[in-house]
């Protein structure tokens, strides 16, 4: 019985793990609310910490031990620093003492854990102690070698600030006549030196000087620009974003050559600190959105935000309707033309894409090339993805509706070679469309994850055993492959990605208010979809404006006007200048 009992509390009782693997325990810093980011010079084990700890007490026992008696020179002195060292900490600015600035540096920066930071010490003009402090890997070095340092090492840049003896500051002589940096700025606080640091530029600190100069040496890799991959058009602009803000903003720059074209850049993610532009035409868009657009980014408390994709979910209206509120483009053209309309554009670093406020659900049905072809082939080819976007969304919930509650409405002939179609398949209407619709899904999914060079086995796959088959097995009538081939192709006929995701769902929801309720579920649905998109608004703006609620619009909805007739930007953006041309 005692054996029983200790081989009970063995099981229940915690024993250490004596392994060697790695294994994640609770910290010091367990259960502690942290408001800060921990120091880098605090990332250290605990053991390190400990040593740390240990060594400082010991340090100080002998410090009270040994301590001396000073003159009053030293006493001045010492006092002179620690007031120098009070001011750096507590108001965060530059001090006059390069060593302290250094050791400042190395200290903010966890040098030397942190190999990414390089600090060249070196004599300007052969006489003033100074340093540089930059990452390696997001400068230019050869332009760090050739225009920073050479010039401030060669005394002879120097001669009018040696001659003159003038008690000036050294940096703003530097600033004005020895380094030829396109881009330079003089900073004193720590915060702003910090951060120009992290985004690839160099700081330089002379002694006697109670700032530091901030120079730009950006020279990190970055891709070119290249032909857009989700919205390939025939007719336009074969010109994409990529993942380089100041790449992108140009771009859109290249294409909208007005003086009142602004961009403002705003910082989000308290860890990351990505830069946000937020584009618009001054004059045109009304101001209410661009102060909505940016009191929702300002409002982003997060610890990580990257890209547009992310900052949608934050700033978007309502997050747990289906739809996208804002569209996302990747073309640099299209963005213009939104602007240009009175909309706001907001591009994030670090993603080839830009979104677009506020937006309707008309937008989603448009692409940039519809306004390079003639009217009339423009009007045709939105008709086409419209009815992509019917076939989409309810053919699958039509054909079930029509083969378990309707059968009175399909031809005779059709309805026996469907029920022929039907006699060897073991399933229900709704576990077969279900069955082939999500493995459908599958097949999509797989084929944007998997690599390219094995595409083929997916084709392969998708077409031979989910095709033939399973229609050979008896699993899928084949009428049923037809119907979920010609909705896979009205979905791919949908220009926009999200906008196709959010429908590929409501589909799913038709088919089960079909399979319950025939028709009668449909329009049930139906009516529930019209309630939520009339009721969505994309930043004030009614998602199914200018139709629900009726206004003024441009004459480019569904049917394209001849281009000459588009003169007038909606109204339902209350922008100051509705005409676009006089």
């Amino acid at each position: 019985m005692t054996g029983i009992f200790n081989t009970m509390m063995g099981f229940l009782t915690y024993k250490p793990n004596d392994k060697r693997d790695f294994e994640l325990l609770e910290g010091k810093y367990e259960g502690v609310e942290r408001t800060n980011i921990p120091e880098a010079a605090d990332i250290k084990t605990d053991s390190q910490a400990y040593e740390d700890i240990k060594t400082k007490e010991d340090t100080k026992k002998h410090q009270k031990s040994t301590k001396t008696p000073l003159s009053i020179d030293e006493w001045n002195k010492q006092k002179n620093e620690e007031s120098t060292s009070f001011v750096q900490t507590e108001e965060g600015k530059v001090s006059f003492d390069l060593n302290s600035n250094m050791e400042f540096i190395k200290q903010e920066f966890g040098i030397p854990y942190n190999t990414d930071i390089m600090i060249r010490q070196f004599k300007a003009a052969q006489k003033f102690s100074a340093f540089i402090v930059y990452i390696d890997g997001m400068v230019d070095k050869n332009y760090i070698s050739n225009f920073l340092i050479r010039p401030l090492m060669d005394s002879h840049n120097f001669h009018g600030y040696l001659e003159n003896d003038t008690n000036s500051d050294i940096l703003d002589y530097i600033e004005q006549n020895v380094i030829s940096a396109h881009e330079i700025a003089s900073a004193n606080d720590w915060k702003t030196i910090n951060y120009n640091i992290l985004s690839g530029n160099t700081a330089l600190f002379v002694e006697n000087s109670q700032k530091c100069l901030v120079m730009s040496t950006r020279g990190y890799e970055k891709r070119s620009v290249g032909k857009p991959i989700t919205e390939n058009v025939v007719m336009g602009s074969q010109e994409a974003f990529t993942e380089n803000l100041r790449t992108n903003l140009s771009l859109v720059r290249k294409i909208i050559k007005n003086k009142n074209l602004i961009t403002e850049m705003i910082k989000v993610g308290n860890t990351n600190q990505a830069h946000v532009g937020i584009m618009y035409l001054n004059g045109i868009v009304n101001q209410e959105v661009v102060k909505e657009v940016k009191r929702r980014i300002n409002d982003i408390d997060a610890a990580f935000v990257m890209g547009d994709g992310m900052v949608e979910q934050f700033i978007e209206e309502n997050p747990f309707m289906i739809l996208p509120q804002g569209l996302t483009t990747e073309r640099p053209d299209r963005v213009a033309s939104f602007i240009t309309e009175g909309k706001v554009a907001i591009i994030s670093e670090g993603v080839p894409f830009a979104l677009v406020v506020p937006i309707t659900f008309f937008h989603m049905l448009q692409t940039s090339e519809d306004s390079m072809l003639r009217w009339q082939y423009g009007t045709f080819l939105r008709f086409i993805r419209i009815f992509g976007l019917l076939v989409a969304t309810f053919l699958p919930a039509m054909y079930v509706a029509l083969t378990l509650f309707h059968q009175e409405m399909v031809p005779t002939e059709l309805l026996a070679s469907i029920a022929k179609s039907k006699e060897e398949v073991p399933f229900p209407t709704v576990a077969e469309i279900l069955l082939l619709e999500i493995s459908f899904e599958l097949i999509r999914e797989g084929g944007i994850r998997i690599p390219g060079v094995i595409g083929q086995t997916l084709g392969i796959i998708g077409a031979l055993i989910l095709g033939q088959a399973a229609v050979a097995a008896g699993l899928v009538s084949p009428i049923l492959i037809i119907i979920v081939a010609v909705t896979g192709l009205g979905s791919f006929a949908i220009p926009n990605y999200s906008f196709g995701i959010g429908l590929r769902i409501i589909r799913f929801l038709f088919i089960f208010f079909a399979s319950i309720l025939g028709f009668y579920g449909i329009s049930l649905g139906l009516f529930l979809l019209s309630c939520i998109l009339c009721s969505m608004k994309s930043f004030g703006v009614p998602y199914f404006s200018p139709v629900a609620p009726k206004s003024r619009s441009n004459p480019d909805l569904i049917i394209r006007h001849p281009i000459r007739k588009q003169n007038e930007r909606p109204d339902y953006l209350n922008v100051p200048n509705r005409k676009k041309a006089r």
